[in-house]
């Protein structure tokens, strides 16, 4: 690879990132109310960070996003929590789904895989909150380990409806922008 290709593909590989980056960011806005709880789109992104750029560039986009976001509202030292949990879903999609990301044409085991890997990702999450949940309730917020539990608890069902709705709407969303993205060269290029 000469010089020049090998700037391009940095110059492609650093925008794409920070474009997911910044729909990440966003998506944390986008939130609606459902059976008690609300669904935030920001899962499903993260998701679609790793199945579209991969383990390093996924995590970092899915990461940066919502870390930053985190700090723009007051979250502050969670932020870096936030930056490794929303990172490690789209970790751990793309490495669940690296053997198939740039075929040009996904079978239907290869779609089953997909959405495989997007419920484990997403569990992947919710453990990684749960826990995280766990010792801010003991180590900052003083809780009793009952009192701990019993927030972890209520926390659990819509960390649970988010992660169902991330691994239903993240692969339906790239099956619908996958044409679009290797019609432009775009894949080939990160």
């Amino acid at each position: 690879m000469t010089d020049i290709a090998k700037k391009s593909k940095s110059v492609y590989w650093l925008t794409v990132t920070a474009v997911m980056a910044a729909l990440a960011f966003v998506a944390n806005y986008i939130r609606f109310p459902f059976l008690g709880s609300q669904i935030t789109i920001s899962n499903t992104v993260c998701q679609l960070c790793g199945l579209i750029l991969g383990p390093s560039a996924g995590f970092l986009s899915a990461g940066l996003g919502n870390l930053l976001y985190d700090l723009l509202t007051g979250y502050g030292i969670e932020s870096l929590i936030t930056f490794v949990s929303k990172g490690a879903i789209a970790l751990v999609v793309a490495l669940l789904t690296a053997s198939f990301r740039k075929k040009v044409k996904l079978e239907k085991a290869e779609h089953v895989r997909m959405v495989v890997a997007c419920a484990v990702a997403a569990l992947t999450y919710v453990a990684l909150y749960m826990l995280k949940t766990f010792i801010f309730g003991l180590a900052v917020n003083g809780l009793t380990l009952d009192g701990t539990f019993a927030k972890m608890l209520s926390k659990l069902p819509a960390s649970l409806i988010n992660a169902v709705f991330a691994t239903v709407v993240a692969p339906v969303f790239l099956r619908a922008v996958l044409p679009a993205l290797r019609r432009t060269g775009l894949l080939e290029k990160l």
